[in-house]
């Protein structure tokens, strides 16, 4: 017979398995949707902001963004219980933290807001749906070519990221490490260090500037962050140490043009209004019932087109592209 321990311990891991599912009546038409960032100054969300503003203007229903002034957790939670008392309809967040988030998004949900993450995601069980703005593996893979392209496919390189919890972030290092391990392309790149950037410009020149000092041989640095990038390319211009260390990762491509232009950076990015824009649809897919979550879902989302809920709720933008000086004038943001 089994322990009175042992049957709650199985009874808690069941809980904590179980998808986010709280009655929650259907909505007869559009209704106010709350996004929450990481951060209020990221241009990148504003951009997002607009796709997502497009999108109401055409089926209806409102958008809210508010985002706190520090990327932490603790500064969502706030904003989460304010969207809830603000009787949003849907709760669309990029988390700063996947799990420390998770329990004030449930709680949202058992008072009936919706809840589903884009460009960050939260623990499974805190949200119906994540809109991925691109499949993590791939984007993880083209940091890790284009890094590779960049140092002749040899020598010590170092990842500045954004912060240590960031779920996005953290996931793309760790594929990068295991495809570096199992890939013999990348058999001679070596990773010396992780840093992070803490979502500050300041931070992340100062970041990239002792990374080039502790590592004379440093012949490439991968910024998996928006605000990262082109503040670590301002950095190393002033040091005079750009185009012998390069740069790639994730940044509005403008924002790092000449540096891309030449040569001394590469840039892998995406439609970042489409993605607002999407979040958006499926916010409102999600309040009208039309989708629940589920893998094999499938709903128009407006000009981008139908769109199908694939594995563990997600649904994914499509593929991003490394922006080089042959494709730079493709990206207006």
């Amino acid at each position: 017979m089994k322990s009175l321990k042992s049957v709650l311990l199985a009874s808690v891991v069941l809980i904590a398995a179980a998808p986010l599912a709280f009655a929650q009546d259907c909505a007869k038409s559009p209704v106010k949707v709350g996004f929450l960032p990481k951060l209020d100054t990221d241009p990148y969300f504003k951009v997002a902001q607009q796709g997502a503003e497009e999108a109401a203007k055409e089926i209806g229903g409102e958008v809210i963004q508010v985002a706190p002034s520090q990327a932490t957790a603790e500064a969502q939670i706030e904003f989460i219980n304010s969207l809830v008392s603000q009787q949003v309809g849907v709760i669309a967040i990029s988390a700063n933290d996947a799990n420390a988030v998770a329990p004030a998004l449930k709680r949202a949900a058992q008072q009936g807001v919706r809840v589903i993450s884009y460009d960050s995601d939260v623990a499974p069980d805190a949200r119906s749906v994540f809109v991925n703005q691109v499949k993590g593996d791939s984007l993880a893979e083209m940091m890790l070519q284009s890094a590779h392209d960049l140092m002749g496919g040899e020598g010590e390189f170092a990842i500045l990221s954004s912060t240590p919890t960031a779920t996005n972030q953290n996931a793309w290092i760790d594929f990068m490490k295991a495809k570096m391990a199992s890939d013999a392309k990348f058999a001679k790149m070596k990773l010396v260090q992780v840093a992070y950037g803490e979502e500050s410009e300041q931070v992340n020149q100062q970041q990239a500037l002792a990374l080039v000092q502790a590592f004379p041989n440093l012949k490439a640095i991968i910024v998996p962050a928006g605000i990262g990038l082109p503040a670590a390319a301002r950095a190393l211009e002033e040091a005079g140490m750009m185009g012998k260390v390069k740069l790639t990762g994730l940044a509005p491509a403008t924002l790092i043009a000449k540096y891309i232009t030449d040569g001394s950076a590469q840039d892998i990015w995406w439609n970042v209004s489409d993605l607002g824009y999407l979040t958006y649809q499926t916010a409102q897919a999600l309040a009208m019932c039309k989708i629940t979550g589920k893998e094999g879902d499938k709903f128009t989302a407006g000009r981008l087109g139908e769109y199908t809920i694939g594995k563990n709720g997600e649904l994914v933008l499509g593929p991003a592209q490394i922006v080089t000086p042959a494709n730079l004038k493709d990206f207006k943001f």
